[in-house]
């Protein structure tokens, strides 16, 4: 079967807005290119499957306007994943102008393969070529020429982090955008016949004069995904990424931003706002021991930021360099006890920075239980980041023990709570499927431009609620609202928790921000016991307003008031459990 183009030309009426597809399989760059040609800042990472939803940006070119689609990475037009149908979708329905195809050059016959099926659409498609230093570094040269010869359409060279080929990719996107040009392609291949045909041109196109070579990083790569040998480089790698954001989280705290805060800040403000405003109840509530610009400004900027910058700092060389999906080859017998597949490793450390980001994520699993047992998880015993930082400013001028008393208990009710859920829930985990990017050193400028996105989303997102917590609890404080409440939860805190009847705010305010469960006590002149107790039971507490949004409307109303109810429930039984069990010790000691 003959499989030559022939070059249709429909229209040469040139329209006012052009419609761009950008389609190609995981992992080639795509999302990168997305930025590179709309300039907008969107998340990028060397992980298959992260880009679930699909992205749209608008490009100004020649004075006219493009719309760009970029759906979820694909390696085929048949309908078999979520992925598939969101790209033949925006194929059927949106019929776009012109396709972008990122063809992949170290796997170019699975992106020729891809290729075929997207060209039946008798669409006009630019094909790009991308990872070319990647493949370059593998010693795989191409015959770019004789590739665009074979596929009957234009082949853009590109190194998409480096922009080198992306105005190429934009001009010849616009030329076959503002007409109706296509390529027509022999219909009547099969499955088989497509894949021989792709075959066929990779051998035609792969000059062979250059010899493969195994660099470092693939020969680093294989150990990673070697269990005997990943494990402990994955030990290695955690515990240094661990004391990156610990030890430099707390450096950052205590030798600039404090100093600053407390030598400067602080009187300042407190100088202006009492020069305007009298003693009283407002003075308080700005000023006060829980005043809206002192703990406002001390809480989200001096005791959180600095462990959230490092954190996404950290999270996203991992992800950029591709150890990620190596990581989760290591993990998959462990978390397939819990009943999730080794590549979910990724939305939980996701959810050390943030669960919203967690739980969107876990949309990658291939069944509705494997979601449900990761949104959990993730909900009960996975602290954010800014929990962590309230973690290590109330425990680690005291103990460093107690933190890792914490997190300890955080790891056992992770597995805990996984192998309870794999029998409760009902449904299927379906085994691993995962591809494991090359390891790359990132791009750094693209690396400094997700960084600075991730901490800047969390100031927007977090600093306005942080604030208003900080508000109410001025308020409760100043107006006595905080000794009713003590009242009536007394018993439950005074009594069952070990805790002072003023540690109820913390109760109250966990209900806007986790990590204002934990920052209250930061007031309080308390035991080690009780400092330990307040954050186990903040660890566990109830999912905040925007965690809690995020359940409803990612599964139902009813799963999120269970998992709240479930979280509630665990926070409480086991931080009296401890305050019980250690009280009991100590008594019986003396």
């Amino acid at each position: 079967m003959g499989c030559h183009s022939v070059i249709n030309n429909i229209s040469n009426t040139e329209k006012e807005e052009i419609r761009i597809l950008l389609i190609g399989n995981p992992n080639v760059g795509k999302s990168v290119i997305f930025s590179k040609l709309t300039g907008m800042q969107v998340m990028i990472s060397n992980y298959p499957g992260t880009t679930v939803d699909y992205s749209q940006g608008k490009i100004k070119h020649l004075g006219k306007t493009g719309i760009i689609t970029d759906v979820p990475g694909i390696y085929s037009l048949e309908a078999t994943s979520s992925a598939e149908e969101v790209a033949i979708k925006f194929l059927e329905e949106g019929r776009p102008d012109v396709i972008i195809c990122v063809l992949d050059a170290t796997f170019l016959e699975r992106s020729i393969n891809l290729a075929f099926q997207v060209m039946e659409y008798e669409i006009p498609v630019v094909f790009v070529l991308n990872l070319l230093d990647i493949a370059d570094s593998k010693g795989i040269k191409i015959d770019i020429k004789s590739l665009e010869t074979e596929l009957g359409a234009p082949v853009i060279s590109t190194i998409a982090t480096r922009n080198i080929g992306i105005k190429e990719v934009l001009q010849k996107t616009w030329e076959l955008g503002q007409n109706d040009y296509y390529a027509r392609r022999e219909e009547g291949l099969s499955k088989e016949e497509i894949w021989d045909k792709s075959k066929a041109i990779v051998k035609k196109v792969h000059l062979n004069s250059v010899e493969s070579r195994v660099s470092k990083l693939d020969k680093f790569s294989d150990l990673c995904i070697n269990f005997y040998t990943g494990l402990p480089i994955a030990i290695v790698v955690l515990l240094f990424c661990l004391a990156i954001v610990v030890g430099g989280g707390k450096a950052l705290r205590t030798l600039i931003l404090l100093p600053i805060l407390n030598n400067w800040y602080v009187p300042l403000i407190s100088k202006l706002i009492e020069s305007i405003i009298s003693e009283g109840i407002i003075l308080n509530i700005l000023i006060g021991e829980y005043g809206m610009l002192i703990k406002g400004v001390e809480w989200p900027f001096a005791l959180i930021l600095p462990y959230v910058a490092l954190f996404y700092g950290v999270l996203s060389v991992l992800e950029d360099t591709g150890y990620l999906p190596h990581l989760g080859v290591i993990v998959d017998g462990i978390l397939r006890r819990i009943g999730i597949q080794g590549s979910s490793i990724v939305p939980f450390i996701m959810g050390y920075g943030c669960a919203i980001p967690a739980i969107l994520g876990s949309r990658v699993a291939t069944s509705q239980k494997e979601r449900l047992i990761i949104s959990t998880l993730v909900t009960l015993a996975v602290p954010c980041i800014a929990q962590t930082g309230a973690f290590i400013a109330l425990l680690g001028n005291h103990s460093m023990l107690a933190i890792i008393f914490v997190y300890l208990i955080s790891f056992c009710f992770i597995l805990l709570g996984g192998i309870v859920l794999n029998k409760m829930l009902d449904g299927f985990v379906n085994p691993m499927l995962l591809e494991i990017p090359y390891l790359l050193v990132p791009n750094a400028q693209a690396l400094l431009k997700k960084i600075w996105f991730r901490v800047r989303s969390f100031m927007i997102e977090a600093e306005l609620p942080m604030v208003l917590a900080v508000g109410i609890a001025a308020l409760v404080a100043e107006t006595g609202l905080l000794n009713s409440v003590g009242v009536l939860i007394q018993p439950l805190v005074v009594q069952w928790l070990g805790l002072p009847a003023e540690a109820s705010i913390a109760l109250i305010l966990g209900i806007v921000r986790r990590e204002m469960a934990v920052l209250p006590l930061l007031q309080l002149n308390l035991s080690t016991l009780q400092m330990v107790v307040g954050s186990v039971v903040a660890l566990f507490y109830l999912p905040c307003l925007s965690v809690f949004g995020i359940l409803v409307k990612e599964f139902s109303i009813k799963v999120a008031i269970q998992i709240s109810i479930f979280t509630i429930f665990t926070a409480i039984l086991v931080g009296g459990i401890i305050n019980q069990s250690v009280s009991l010790i100590n008594a019986l000691l003396h």
